[in-house]
C-alpha cells in the first residue's frame, strides 16, 4: 500500500496570522496541501468541504472554536486537533466534549503537532493486507515480511519501522520523525535508538541484495525511495 497520489488537505482554523502562517509553512513543509481560515465562520464553511483534517483554534472572531466543532460534528466525522490556550481541566474537557479528536495547549512543540496530525491521519488511511514494494510483501494480517519470498524474521519495533518506512515512501524522515512515529511522542527514549534500529533492519532486510531498500540522507535521516 502507498499513500495517497494527492496530498492529504489539512484545514487550519487560527486567527492570529503569525500563527497561522507558522503551521501552514510547516504542514506543507511535511507534503501536505494547507489552506488557512481566519475566523470560526469562513473556518466552518471550508470545514464541510471535507478536508481530511482540521487544525481549530479555540478562541475565534465570528462563532468560536466551541460552536465551529459542534458544527462541523454535526455533518462530519474529520478529526479535529484542537488548538488553545487555555489549559483548565474543563476547557480541554469541554472540547473533547463537543467532538474534538485531541487538543493542545499553546505554546507547543511543533515536532508534537505534526506527531499529531501524522497519528491522525494515518487512522484515514485504507487499510489493505499486504504492503508490497520491489521484492519485498508486507502481510499485516500475518505479521509477516518476506523479501524476494524468503521469510524475514523481524522483531516488534523492526516490523513497525519498516511499515512506517514503506507507508511514507520517497519522504525523508528525520530521526525524531520516526522516534514520533513509530515509538510515539510519549515514549521517554533516546532519539538515537532510531539508528540502532535502522542497522538491525539493515542486517535482516539489505544484506545479500543488490539493491539497498533503506536509504541515508546524510545530516538529515532515512528514507526508501521508488
Amino acid at each position: 500500500m502507498t499513500m495517497p497520489a494527492s496530498p492529504f488537505k489539512i484545514l487550519v482554523i487560527e486567527d492570529d496570522a503569525a500563527i497561522g502562517r507558522v503551521l501552514q509553512l510547516e504542514l506543507e513543509h511535511e507534503g501536505y496541501a494547507v489552506e488557512v481560515a481566519r475566523d470560526g465562520l469562513a473556518g466552518l464553511e471550508k470545514a464541510l468541504k471535507e478536508p481530511d483534517l482540521v487544525i481549530l483554534d479555540l478562541m475565534l472572531p465570528r462563532m468560536d472554536g466551541i460552536e465551529v466543532c459542534k458544527r462541523i460534528r454535526g455533518k462530519s466525522a474529520v478529526p479535529i486537533i484542537m488548538l488553545t490556550a487555555k489549559d483548565r481541566v474543563p476547557d480541554r474537557v469541554e472540547g473533547l466534549d463537543v467532538g474534538a479528536d485531541d487538543y493542545m495547549v499553546k505554546p507547543f512543540a511543533t515536532e508534537e503537532l505534526l506527531a499529531r496530525v501524522r497519528a491522525r491521519l494515518r487512522e484515514r488511511l485504507p487499510k489493505t493486507n499486504l504492503i508490497s514494494y520491489r521484492d519485498v510483501v508486507m502481510d499485516r494480517d500475518r505479521h509477516e515480511v518476506s523479501r524476494a519470498g524468503q521469510a524475514i524474521a523481524l522483531t516488534a519495533k523492526e516490523y513497525a519501522l519498516l511499515e512506517y518506512l514503506l507507508l511514507h515512501r520517497n519522504k525523508v524522515h528525520t530521526r525524531d520523525e520516526l522516534f514520533n512515529g513509530v515509538w510515539g511522542s510519549d515514549f521517554l527514549g533516546d532519539s538515537n535508538l532510531i539508528d540502532v534500529y535502522i542497522r538491525y533492519l539493515r542486517t535482516k532486510i539489505d544484506e545479500g541484495y543488490e539493491h539497498k531498500l533503506i536509504a541515508t540522507v546524510r545530516g538529515v535521516g532515512y528514507t526508501i525511495k521508488d
